[in-house]
């Protein structure tokens, strides 16, 4: 009895002396506190027992209280790391393509004024140089209400003043044998619109330029927000309580003298879940307007096709110019019966007739189904398809960050892994997403009662935005101020809300079906002996007006 109690002593202290290198050695602690950029000297040299730490289990450990503190500051970035390498990407990723999309709207406004300046120097000549400045104005006006939408430029307005305008240039030249007051000018561009001396070209071209701009510029401020959120949400900084539990989780196995040891992936996706509850609540608003984003980008494919609109524009408006040459007789005919006859011209003087107007050329029919690389090198088309791609992509982004961040290496799989007290099956339920679910979370305590105020403020920001984005597809602008501009703006656009939309795909040109009889019209049908005068009048004096504009132009153009 006596020797197999010496025998069973001498054995226990030899397991005794082999188990204390392994359990009370913070060799490996001291190297993994080191390379966290600590001072090594923290550590000490074997476990301490009955450590008063705060975070990590009491009793045997290689930490102390001041290594606590430093580790729960450590593990405060290294939960931020990965949630803010997601972000950034996803930032960078729409930053580059508003950027695109912005440059080719752009891009494409300059190749269009470019377009229609060669164009109409070919064509018109001296005419045209002479009245340059008009079309410059348009341009500019357009690319004013792409920038700053309808705070800068009431779109309506500004394309029926263009037109009562270019009116009024061309009535002059096609009736130059007359003197016309300001006053008389004035009754004409007020009958612009019952007159249609362009044809059906305002109407259309108005329905086309308003869906177009205002589908390419809510998108293109639709893809510049999604940086914008991203970037304010990321700067929501972690509770106390997400602090502690991602310290509890990252380091507590450093101060068990397990630092290979990795957490649980169910530990994990709790721990994470709990500390990024807020950003998760973003989930359901994002979707919708990413949703909505994905719709008007169906839009700008289809009719409401930014490039479709402006590079054949330079076509549009000279057909319109055609349009009145052709028509310019019962035009002048019309006004002159519902604005007065006007004063015969001392200074005109005809000296030689011609068959030919001042206005020549026609021009090639517009095929809507081409779509060339007419901007910053690619198209459309292109654009919107990649942009497709990334917004699909971007769903569920918040929701899904845990499950992003609680993967590879970061976490143990099966069961030997670290469930926040020691190495074994983490068996707590695991936790749904959102701020509401956080209240049974085993591992961090959230208040559900206050949600954080900068998400609060992105999800109405995100709302907003979809309404906006709801309304430009069906062709109205609802005001997108630039920041700048710091007032609103007032609502227009096409009043169109319907699947016909879809089909209005080429209404390039064709004649209306229900032509406004004008109110001048009226008159002349009342009057029918003054319109036989008038038709005799106009048609003897056509040639000498058209012998009088070559020759005041001739000089020029030889």
């Amino acid at each position: 009895m006596l020797v197999f109690s010496a025998v069973y002593t001498l054995v226990v202290l030899i397991v005794s002396a082999g188990a204390e290198p392994k359990s009370r050695n913070c060799n490996e602690v001291r190297a993994a506190y080191s390379s966290k950029g600590f001072n090594v000297n923290d550590v000490p040299n074997k476990g301490i027992q009955g450590a008063p730490l705060k975070v990590c289990p009491q009793g045997f450990s290689c930490c102390t209280v001041e290594m606590e503190e430093k580790l729960s500051q450590q593990s405060h970035s290294d939960l931020k790391v990965p949630v803010s390498q997601l972000s950034a990407n996803l930032q960078s990723t729409f930053k580059q393509k508003h950027s695109h999309f912005d440059q080719f709207f752009r891009e494409l406004l300059d190749n269009a004024e470019g377009s229609l300046n060669s164009m109409f120097v070919r064509t018109y000549g001296m005419m045209y140089v002479q009245n340059a400045e008009l079309f410059k104005n348009f341009f500019q006006a357009l690319k004013r209400y792409y920038a700053s939408g309808s705070a800068a430029i009431n779109l309506d307005s500004m394309l029926s003043d263009f037109w009562a305008d270019l009116l009024e240039r061309m009535f002059r030249l096609v009736n130059v044998q007359y003197e016309f007051s300001d006053a008389y000018m004035e009754c004409v561009s007020r009958h612009t619109e019952q007159l249609q001396p362009f044809g059906d070209v305002p109407r259309k071209l108005r329905l086309q330029l308003t869906r177009a701009f205002v589908a390419a510029r809510t998108f293109t401020r639709g893809l510049a927000l999604i940086p914008e959120v991203v970037g304010k949400v990321s700067t929501v900084s972690a509770s106390p309580s997400c602090v502690r539990a991602a310290m509890k989780m990252l380091y507590c196995p450093y101060c068990s003298g397990q630092v290979a040891l990795k957490p649980c992936q169910n530990y994990c996706l709790n721990v994470m879940r709990g500390c990024l509850a807020n950003q998760a609540d973003l989930d359901t608003e994002w979707n919708n307007f990413l949703e909505a984003m994905l719709s008007m980008a169906e839009r700008l494919e289809g009719p409401f096709n930014f490039e479709s609109v402006m590079d054949p524009i330079d076509v549009k408006i000279s057909e319109a110019i055609m349009n009145m040459q052709e028509n310019s007789m019962q035009v002048s005919q019309k006004v002159f019966q519902g604005c007065g006859q006007p004063k015969p011209s001392p200074a005109f003087r005809s000296r030689r007739s011609v068959k030919e107007t001042g206005f020549t050329g026609r021009f090639r029919p517009y095929s809507p189904d081409a779509r060339p690389t007419t901007a910053a090198g690619t198209s459309l088309d292109r654009l919107t398809a990649d942009v497709k791609k990334k917004l699909k992509h971007a769903k569920r982004f918040w929701s899904t960050l845990p499950e992003i961040v609680c993967t590879g290496e970061r976490i143990a799989p099966g069961d030997e892994c670290w469930n926040g007290t020691a190495k074994s099956r983490y068996e707590s339920v695991i936790i749904g997403n959102g701020l509401a679910n956080q209240l049974l979370n085993p591992d961090v305590d959230v208040d559900i009662t206050k949600p954080n105020i900068v998400i609060r403020s992105q999800i109405a920001v995100l709302k907003e935005m979809t309404s906006w984005l709801k309304a430009a597809h069906s062709g109205n602008d609802i005001s997108i101020d630039n920041d700048e501009d710091g007032s609103g703006g007032e609502e227009s656009g096409s009043g169109c809300d319907s699947p016909s939309c879809e089909m209005d795909r080429d209404i390039y040109f064709s004649a209306p079906p229900n032509p406004i009889s004008p109110y001048v019209d009226q008159v002349v049908k009342n009057n029918p002996s003054s319109t036989d005068g008038a038709r005799m009048s106009q048609g003897s004096l056509v040639l000498a007006v058209c012998g009088l504009i070559l020759a005041l132009l001739g000089p020029h153009l030889r």
